[in-house]
């Protein structure tokens, strides 16, 4: 662990690289890897990318929303099975956003002087989500590991059948009973979203996904990942084409009778692992790496999540933007997480919204309109997949080497999360 030091003023918290491993589709070819396994991979791959050693980590940061049991502490877990056992590690949660909290909370280690390389990731493999018991199931199998014999007997019989059925893991707010889905679909009729925009903004991503593939945009972000059924290398959620009009005849998933939203235009469910190393600046000269692109700013804001939930983007961009002393014109790149097509326009709706941004936001002017040629140009959530703790490093990679790819200098990346949450990350391209 490097010494706590003051900051040297124009130091900056550079990011130098960072993989990801296929998102793929929820049960399929990242089925059998456990998270902890999954993120050690795509952990050990990137330091190796880089020619780092292990050992040069001051500290590891993880992140992930759906909690190992066995393990809670994941990101203590990646620094052991890295063989790091002096290293410090923690684990980081805040539901859609934990990529980002991951980031900022290595950025903040190494801003205060604690750190000077921290790896920041996160986890989520839906697949290997815990299944739930019914209360009085646990509560019968404590007292039967403590019985002897026929004790033990008499209290297993006493157990109803039925209780031994698993509950489905839930994916409902705690506080407001509703999916995230049904909170989109509210803000769908809320903001009056047309069901054509939202069938072409899926559109878009599949298109802008699969053109990144093919160039090779998109999978040099990819560590390869083995699994006990081979080598998965390839995300397998992207659609080359798809059809407007099969995607029009598309059956609503949340709300049957009146919705509009359907599975092709919300994230799925994805099993996928991503992390991003950081350095203060003069750490990364020091050891021979040329940054691809700093830190500037970020913001987590939180809104009262019965009304307009998932308009976290709208909350956390303006804040974000103000604290870097940039605008939203001044973004080059524009990376929005597409929890729901009806979701990202809601809040695109919001960002030139006078009232809005008075009323709800405290501000006197808003951010202007997105010019949409910047936004999520090689593809989002839609089509890549979201596994939640993961999208974060997925959307902040993207957006370091977007910047390179577009001659770019600024760029701004965003997240709506569960409970009302939000986040938003400006970056400014280094070289």
């Amino acid at each position: 662990m490097a010494a706590t030091k003051r900051v040297k003023k124009g130091d900056r918290i550079a990011i130098v690289g960072g993989l990801r491993s296929p998102f793929t589709k929820s049960w399929t070819t990242l089925n059998t890897v456990d998270p902890i396994q999954l993120s050690t991979q795509v952990a050990r791959e990137t330091l190796y990318s880089l020619d780092l050693p292990p050992e040069a980590l001051d500290h590891i940061v993880w992140g992930t929303v759906i909690s190992v049991p066995h393990a809670p502490n994941v990101g203590r877990e990646v620094a052991l099975d890295l063989g790091l056992y002096t290293t410090p590690a923690y684990t980081v949660s805040r539901a859609c956003a934990t990529g980002f909290q991951a980031v900022a909370s290595a950025a903040r280690l190494i801003q205060c002087g604690e750190a000077d390389v921290v790896l920041a990731g996160g986890v989520d493999v839906v697949s290997a989500a815990p299944v739930p018991y019914d209360k009085n199931v646990i509560d019968t199998l404590q007292k039967a590991q403590k019985a002897r014999g026929l004790g033990m007997v008499s209290t297993l019989a006493g157990v109803n059948p039925l209780s031994l059925v698993p509950s489905a893991p839930s994916i409902a707010e705690r506080y407001t009973g509703k999916t995230m889905g049904e909170h989109a679909e509210d803000m769908a009729v809320y903001f009056d979203i047309d069901r054509a925009d939202q069938d072409a903004m899926a559109v878009q991503s599949h298109t802008n996904a699969y053109a990144a593939t093919e160039a090779g945009h998109a999978t040099k972000q990819i560590a390869g990942i083995s699994t006990k059924k081979g080598h998965v290398a390839e995300d397998n959620l992207i659609r080359e084409t798809m059809d407007p009009t099969k995607l029009a005849k598309l059956r609503p998933v949340f709300d049957r009778k009146h919705g509009t939203i359907t599975a092709a235009t919300s994230s799925p469910l994805t099993d996928g692992a991503s992390c991003v190393l950081l350095m203060r600046a003069s750490k990364a000269k020091d050891l021979g790496y040329t940054p691809l692109a700093y830190v500037n700013s970020w913001h987590f804001p939180a809104i009262d999540p019965r009304e307009n939930m998932l308009l976290g983007n709208v909350y956390s961009m303006p804040f974000a933007l103000q604290k870097a002393g940039l605008t939203l014109a001044d973004m080059d790149v524009v990376e929005i997480h597409e929890a729901f097509a009806a979701q990202v326009l809601s809040n695109v709706r919001c960002f030139d919204d006078q009232t809005f941004f008075e009323e709800k936001l405290g501000l006197s002017t808003t951010m202007g309109e997105l010019d949409h040629s910047k936004l999520n140009l090689w593809g989002g959530s839609l089509a890549y997949g979201h596994p939640f703790a993961a999208t974060g490093g997925r959307m902040i990679m993207n957006l370091t080497h977007l910047l390179q790819h577009v001659d770019g200098t600024h760029g701004i990346a965003t997240a709506c999360a569960a409970g009302g949450l939000g986040a938003a990350m400006v970056l400014e391209r280094a070289a």
